[in-house]
């Protein structure tokens, strides 16, 4: 996945710091960002290399990633898209399959950082202008003293199983062609497992018991979490398709599982250990009706 670093080590912790002549510049606008990509490589401009109009752009710390510090810029207030040598502004569709993983990693975090500054300049509670915290990442209302933090959703990624069968599915309307596992958003008062329970029935009428904690991804491009369930099927194999959110639901046996999903996310991972027969999480959640 896209957040497999090695030992590259991402460090994420409040800091106040001013951005030096090597630090990785993090330009974005609007939803583009200042890189290039040569040859399927990101490359990320360092701060040095910018000219001095976009270097007086407003700057913050964001984090580093292998001791090298990273600063995002905002440049929603230029008049023009900044174009550099070897650099033009890209959206993470243009990027989202590119190395190193570490400039890709950065870059998508980067979008869901701006995301979120760009939202919050108001406080939502009086209308007076946002400012940066002293302390921690959040930016606080001087007048009222309302608080707010990145915005982090959690969904739940699920992989239905019925022996050597997995459920596949496609999304409707989306830019998003390939396959993926049922998928969706944890709502208010449940708890994450009632969330896989709902969603598969939603979207594709099954219901699912003994479900199987994978593991986690934090998917910024869309300011989520995701958490991998798998389960199996309990009952009908019968789908009825939820249609204003899925175009596709079908089953595949193993050997017949399509190499059509995203090899840098959670969804392509889950399905890739299906399909190759590698051995599934025990069941360490009790079933309820």
């Amino acid at each position: 996945m896209f957040q497999d670093l090695g030992d590259i080590r991402y460090d994420n912790a409040f800091r106040r710091l001013s951005p030096e002549p090597e630090s990785l510049a993090l330009l974005r606008r609007g939803d583009g960002l200042l890189a290039g990509t040569a040859d399927g490589t990101l490359r990320l401009p360092r701060f040095g290399e910018l000219p001095k109009a976009l270097r007086a752009l407003p700057c913050r710390y964001a984090f580093s990633l292998g001791g090298e510090a990273c600063f995002l810029l905002d440049g929603d207030s230029l008049a023009q898209a900044p174009s550099l040598p070897g650099l033009a502004l890209l959206s993470s569709r243009d990027y989202r399959s590119a190395e190193p993983k570490e400039a890709l990693f950065a870059a998508a975090v980067s979008e869901s950082l701006q995301r979120w500054y760009r939202a919050n300049r108001f406080c939502g509670r009086c209308g007076r202008v946002m400012q940066d915290s002293e302390t921690e990442r959040a930016l606080v209302c001087p007048d009222c003293g309302l608080t707010v933090y990145p915005k982090i959703s959690p969904a739940v990624i699920v992989a239905v199983t019925d022996g050597d069968r997995l459920l596949l599915t496609k999304y409707r309307g989306r830019a998003f062609k390939r396959y993926a596992l049922v998928a969706g958003f944890h709502e208010i008062g449940e708890n994450i497992e009632d969330t896989v329970r709902r969603e598969v029935f939603e979207e594709t009428g099954l219901r699912v018991k003994a479900l199987r904690y994978y593991k986690s991804q934090p998917w910024v491009f869309t300011d989520s979490l995701l958490l991998g369930f798998y389960c199996q099927l309990e009952g009908s194999d019968r789908i009825k398709l939820q249609e204003d959110e899925l175009s596709v639901a079908e089953w595949f046996r193993r050997e017949e599982i399509p190499d059509d999903f995203n090899p840098i996310s959670l969804t392509g991972e889950m399905i890739e250990r299906f399909r190759r027969g590698m051995p599934l999480p025990a069941p360490v959640l009790e079933d309820r009706p």
